[in-house]
């Protein structure tokens, strides 16, 4: 039996989806990274999903994609925004979901929080490559009036993944959702993308947050959010349209601590769709917020995560337009296919 689990334990680090004991820096295994996102809502095809990949282990220097987009949705509004990639823990699955919005054409953000789809969109992949058809999954009650940016996190207690997502959420008793609410991160918890628990509250400050994600490190969960505040008269909201950055040593706990607030303040002007992971290559992490409304993706980098110091990085060549998306470490096999795929498509 310990033969067994040695070889199993070798295979799962030759796959990249463990890092052996002792390895501070290096993640074997892993040979690239790609990149899911949206472009925006000023193309008809810019809110479907796009994919990029990085030049090899480098995250700072990406390879043009091909021209349209990887992935397009085909039911609910038909357009999607946020997408996010997760890995199972097997390794032989890939989750990738987003939201449930096109906003091309439209100017009318509140209707879009106040009567919006309770759904999110779902696809699936053996290999990255091949996806099956879009499906349309409801995960938020009748009081929801949106569901924006979901992702996801795998609980090994619970053996299931926990996902969550912003949403107003309105008495039962306004159904036509008139009166004032705000969004709040709520989770619920899945294993297969299809049927969702009954969501809960999780992130709730008494103001509106969004865009939260998820990173796990020596034991800890680190949280990152946008303050959905606007900046106020008189700096009575100095973080508001910023990063903030929460630890805890329960996924689901609702009381994080701050470790640090008013990220990207003096490098973007307004931020959100934070994404977050870890150099292949060493012990780095990389943060990229997206300055709504202006160059996009920006991205920051610490050596230390428990810190909450980021540096802005100024070289750096991302792919045309990203918008809130997922970057997903990759193996050398996987990052391949993925090559090759790029390449058919170019013709």
């Amino acid at each position: 039996m310990r033969r067994f689990r040695s070889i199993a334990a070798v295979l799962l680090i030759a796959c990249g989806l463990v890092v052996p004991a002792g390895s501070a820096s290096a993640r074997p295994g892993y040979a690239g990274y790609l990149f899911a996102y949206f472009t925006g809502e000023g193309t008809p095809d810019g809110e479907q999903v796009y994919f990029a990949l990085s030049q090899g282990n480098d995250p700072l220097r990406w390879r043009e994609p091909r021209g349209g987009p990887a992935l397009i949705s085909t039911v609910g509004t038909k357009g999607v925004r946020d997408p996010f990639v997760i890995r199972s823990p097997r390794g032989d699955r890939f989750y990738l979901i987003a939201t449930d919005l096109r906003m091309y054409g439209r100017d009318d953000w509140e209707q879009s929080w106040r009567h919006g789809s309770r759904s999110i969109v779902v696809w699936e992949s053996a290999d990255l490559v091949r996806w099956s058809e879009p499906r349309l999954v409801r995960v938020a009650p009748d009081t929801a009036g949106n569901v924006w940016a979901p992702e996801a996190f795998y609980d090994p207690a619970r053996g299931a993944y926990v996902a969550f997502w912003a949403s107003t959420i309105y008495p039962p008793d306004d159904t036509g959702h008139t009166s004032t609410s705000y969004n709040r991160i709520v989770y619920a918890t899945t294993r297969d993308f299809r049927t969702f628990s009954e969501p809960k509250a999780w992130f709730d400050p008494g103001h509106s947050v969004i865009d939260s994600t998820v990173i796990r490190h020596d034991g800890e969960y680190y949280r990152f959010s946008q303050d959905d505040r606007g900046p106020g008269g008189g700096g009575a909201t100095p973080c508001g349209r910023y990063i903030t950055e929460e630890k805890s040593t329960v996924l689901t706990s609702s009381s994080y601590a701050l470790v640090k607030e008013c990220i990207g303040k003096d490098a973007v002007v307004g931020g959100e769709g934070p994404l977050v992971f870890r150099s292949n290559t060493e012990k780095r992490w990389y943060l990229f917020i997206d300055e709504y409304g202006g160059r996009g993706y920006r991205p920051f980098v610490t050596t230390d995560l428990a810190s909450g110091d980021w540096r802005p990085v100024a070289d750096a060549q991302l792919p045309g337009r990203p918008r809130h998306g997922t970057v997903l470490p990759v193996t050398r096999a996987e990052y391949h296919r993925l090559a090759a795929a790029e390449s058919r498509a170019r013709g």
